[in-house]
């Protein structure tokens, strides 16, 4: 199994930047958005019971997020399309973003070796990146459980806000 070229990226690193497409193909970039704190969080594929979980966290305290001046952007392999499909599907508020090329993924160290029953394979590792507003990595969730995780990463960047 490859497992080469895996990166790692550490809190106080500059944030990859990235341009990717949203569910409707326009470009989202993560330089638009300076000066705000976002959430960068990588999921395998819409759809499926976690990432649905996970995105149904991020859309129900949205709003709390956004009053504490933050954006939350979701990135997988699938395609703009099948984004559309999702948000409409769930009621989601959240911006998903297309990686089917896995560059972002990889840029991040999202996309690597995973097990799954047993089984060994390459695919989305599940991690969420708080970037600050200088465009640093400000906290790394490396190995997400969904149950709860996106109180996890308000009760963060409330901590974090509160130091600045």
């Amino acid at each position: 199994m490859m497992t080469d070229n895996i990166v790692e990226l550490k809190v106080g690193d500059p944030a990859p930047d990235f341009c990717l497409p949203d569910k409707d193909n326009k470009e989202v970039c993560l330089k638009d958005f300076k000066g705000k704190y976002m959430i960068v969080y990588f999921y395998p594929a819409d759809n499926t019971p976690g990432c649905t979980t996970e995105a149904i966290g991020f859309t129900d305290i949205l709003p709390e997020f956004q009053k504490l001046d933050a954006i939350v952007l979701g990135v997988s392999p699938d395609s703009p399309q099948s984004h559309a499909k999702f948000i409409e599907k769930k009621n989601l508020k959240v911006t998903l973003l297309s990686d089917e090329n896995k560059d972002v993924l990889k840029n991040y160290g999202a996309w690597g070796p995973k097990k799954f029953r047993g089984k060994s394979f390459i695919g989305v590792i599940r991690s969420t990146f708080l970037v600050d507003p200088e465009g640093k990595i400000a906290h790394i969730w490396p190995k997400v459980s969904v149950n709860g995780h996106a109180e996890e990463v308000k009760t963060k960047l409330t901590e974090l806000k509160a130091q600045s």
